[in-house]
């Protein structure tokens, strides 16, 4: 099958080259040259036959200006792709747009990072059956082999809004695993942390890719004493609490972790400074000072 795909980074390059593994002939398009098959996303519409599949996979701070600018040059019949980390709400306004063009629109949740060129991508759709149907090609060759990593959650929206909950779970598991670390770092009784991590990798509940992961990291380095503790969120975290609250589901442990993302980024914390003024003004508890 043929595809345009813009958006050549580390995610983008990847899924690029395992469709190119499979079979299929992609044209790439990125604004930087060294990487990219075409000079212009008018070149990239070009070059493909009508009608077309163009795939997005870029930064959602331009994600809205791509799409618009693709639309301009696309025809009824075609379809493009979002896989990038744009927000659910975005994914329907987008369609109706698009539809008034006759051009189709799907939504895809996409998962696997670095390590999707060699194991497949976790794909979550959302868009109209026949239109999904039309990319199964592309679906099937870059999900992971075998019955799982794939689903049509459902009409437009539905794939990014898997996506978020996909990412506000993992916040979850990630802080779950950060705690133990932590604890076992404490602990008087443990003198082989890494030695645990490493132990949990099979045979046990708590298995999992990001405990893997984690080992990975111990191995590098076994006191992660290069990283500092420091956290960004991307947004799904925070859009998935959002939701919580919207649909009153209790979400204490994402919640929970998206909170401590907050926290890692103060050096000396406010509410924790207020926290020891109350303890000396009430209980006379000593503080420390600047």
């Amino acid at each position: 099958m043929q595809l345009g795909l813009v958006g050549l980074g580390r995610m983008g390059g990847n899924m690029r080259e395992r469709l190119r593994r499979a079979g299929h002939e992609v044209v790439g398009y990125d604004r930087n040259p060294q990487v990219s098959d075409v000079a212009s996303l008018g070149d990239l519409v070009g070059k493909l036959s009508a009608p077309r599949v163009v795939w997005v996979m870029v930064p959602a701070g331009v994600t809205e200006a791509t799409i618009d600018e693709l639309a301009g040059l696309m025809s009824e019949g075609d379809i493009i792709i979002d896989g990038g980390n744009s927000r659910f709400s975005d994914d329907r306004p987008r369609a109706e747009r698009l539809g008034t063009k006759g051009i189709g629109y799907i939504d895809v949740g996409v998962s696997g990072g670095v390590w999707g060129i060699e194991y497949g991508y976790g794909l979550m759709v959302g868009g109209a059956d026949e239109h999904v149907q039309r990319c199964m090609p592309i679906f099937e060759s870059l999900k992971p082999e075998g019955p799982y990593g794939f689903v049509h959650a459902g009409g437009v929206g539905a794939g990014h809004y898997a996506k978020m909950v996909h990412n506000g779970i993992e916040y979850g598991l990630m802080h779950a695993y950060a705690e133990g670390y932590e604890l076992l770092k404490a602990s008087e009784y443990v003198d082989n942390v890494p030695g645990v991590i490493k132990s949990w990798r099979e045979g046990t509940v708590v298995k999992s890719w990001l405990l893997d992961l984690l080992d990975r990291a111990l191995d590098e380095d076994s006191e992660l004493a290069g990283i500092r503790g420091y956290a960004e969120d991307t947004g799904e975290g925070r859009w998935t609490v959002e939701e919580a609250i919207r649909l009153a589901v209790p979400m204490n442990a994402i919640a929970a972790s998206l909170f401590a993302r907050f926290a890692s980024r103060q050096e000396d914390s406010p509410a924790m400074k207020a926290v020891a003024a109350l303890r000396f003004q009430f209980g006379g508890h000593a503080v420390k000072k600047d």
